[in-house]
């Protein structure tokens, strides 16, 4: 009996810190905000505060030269019967802006094609500054007949290229990759006998 009695207590216990904990979990949030923001400690829990009336103010990107302006263009060759080419020829960007262009492709053949792009620059000193974050030309791709596929470059030009520099070309070269590649000829001239062998 007086086991028992104690097993209850015991169990009341553990319900009143189990409560505790779960309370002290849900309040935690509000209460970090809180603190954040009196210490200043947290800018991010500062930036999320609404005040009426006043528009929330975005930063700006201190990285992106708006004083000048590069038109990158964009060539596309292919080497073999298929369709590669930019959704656009050209755009307009800033040093230090993100920027994307799609790229299409289409196998035209009647049998499977895997295929890879290399890039080339113009002029050359460009391609220091010619950071790409994403490109198809990084990988090889395989394509079924008549499939058709579009995919993005996604770059940033230095704002340290020279200011010389005004435009840009960005050409791609796509060519097959893993087409059976004749072998080599073979010798139709029979090697001479070893002296000393017989015939």
């Amino acid at each position: 009996m007086n086991l028992q009695r104690l097993n209850l207590q015991m169990m009341g216990k553990l319900a009143v810190v189990t409560a505790g904990m779960f309370a002290f979990g849900y309040g935690l949030v509000p209460l970090y905000k809180s603190i954040c923001e009196l210490t200043g400690i947290n800018v991010l829990a500062l930036g999320e505060q609404s005040i009426p009336g006043v528009k929330a103010q975005v930063a700006a990107n201190t990285q992106v030269d708006l004083s000048r302006t590069i038109t990158v263009e964009f060539d596309a060759n292919s080497r073999g019967p298929w369709e590669f080419k930019p959704a656009q020829r050209s755009v307009q960007v800033h040093p230090g802006e993100l920027t994307t262009v799609m790229y299409e492709f289409q196998n035209v053949q009647n049998r499977r094609m895997s295929a890879q792009a290399i890039p080339s620059y113009a002029p050359m000193q460009a391609q220091a500054h010619f950071q790409k974050v994403e490109c198809f030309c990084f990988n090889q791709y395989t394509l079924e007949p008549g499939e058709k596929k579009t995919w993005p470059v996604v770059f940033v030009v230095d704002s340290k290229l020279s200011k010389d520099v005004k435009t840009i070309t960005l050409s791609y070269t796509f060519f097959e990759v893993g087409s059976g590649t004749p072998p080599a000829p073979v010798a139709s001239v029979k090697p001479a006998p070893v002296a000393g062998l017989g015939t």
